[in-house]
């Protein structure tokens, strides 16, 4: 069995030899090889960098609702001007976040226009494979900035809880007052008649017809503020079902176009599909074709052998 000999050390001679033939000194030499030892990092395209910052921003947005989750929930912290500029500027956030995913969107959208065909084909499937990972970053971050609106709608409907049950108490504390505003006029007229003498008859009935009218009076007025207070909780009410419908629309407007885009590409898949089966169709009536003349010449070519011999 012949020994097996290291050829390595040779083939470094050869290798550094041919680079000092071409021009390579020690220093160049040297910085090939660590390239070959230490990777340089990766430049990261226009996609990655634009889906780091929406990430970027999203995190950004959590951590200031986490920050200001106190001041806007507890009503002894701050006013009701701080706490709608808070939801101002979480609104902004949102809006700004759902922009970048959209530019995300349609960018994917449009290299998967580019890589197909005039036919419809994806002629190369390593590109493929990129848009579906493009699909997967731009999903992950729909999900992400979903679940921080829905931290934000939850601390919304617990103000907005905190206000009705606010105002309910306030209704009622001034029920018992207007109540007892009532009876102490009552208690008043009785303690000044006590000492006096018996007031005539026309007297009297004045002031019956007096205090019926006062009564009156504050019942009508009691209702009113009743109703008053009855329609600011109505819009109270209103205003939180308000945001939390315009936050469900946006989602459904997400939902919504992403069917559109769906049904738009099995559209193309059908008409894609129909191409390819009239292809067929005239393939094996083609082929149909071909093997009868077959036959047919074999036929042939047996009975001239036959008629031949």
């Amino acid at each position: 069995m012949a020994k097996i000999r290291d050829r390595t050390e040779d083939f470094k001679d050869v290798v550094r030899q041919t680079a000092l033939s071409l021009g390579y000194n020690e220093s160049k030499m040297a910085a090939i090889l660590s390239s070959f030892i230490i990777h340089k990092p990766l430049q990261r395209t226009s996609f990655t960098k634009a889906a780091l910052k929406t990430l970027e921003s999203i995190r950004t947005l959590e951590q200031f609702i986490m920050q200001h989750r106190k001041d806007y929930v507890d009503m002894h912290r701050t006013t009701e001007q701080e706490r709608d500029s808070i939801e101002h500027e979480v609104t902004i956030f949102i809006k700004a976040c759902k922009d970048q995913i959209d530019i995300l969107k349609n960018s994917i959208s449009g290299e998967e226009a580019n890589s197909r065909g005039w036919l419809g084909i994806r002629g190369d499937h390593s590109n493929a494979d990129t848009i579906a990972h493009k699909h997967g970053v731009v999903l992950i971050l729909s999900e992400r900035l979903h679940s921080v609106t829905a931290q934000f709608d939850q601390l919304r409907a617990i103000r907005f809880q905190d206000a009705i049950n606010r105002r309910i108490p306030r209704k009622k504390m001034k029920r018992v007052s207007s109540s007892n505003a009532t009876e102490i006029p009552k208690s008043i007229n009785s303690e000044l008649r006590e000492p006096d003498e018996p007031q005539p008859e026309p007297l009297r009935v004045q002031q019956q017809l007096l205090d019926d009218e006062t009564r009156a009076l504050q019942v009508e007025l009691s209702s009113l503020l009743d109703a008053v207070q009855e329609t600011e909780t109505q819009m109270v009410e209103m205003s939180a079902l308000n945001h939390l419908m315009s936050t469900h629309i946006l989602q459904q407007a997400q939902q919504i176009e992403l069917l559109y885009e769906q049904a738009v590409e099995a559209t193309s898949n059908v008409e894609l599909g129909n191409k390819e089966l009239s292809q067929a169709i005239q393939r094996n009536s083609s082929s149909r074709t071909f093997l009868l003349l077959f036959l047919f010449v074999l036929t042939f070519s047996i009975i001239f052998l036959d008629w031949y011999s």
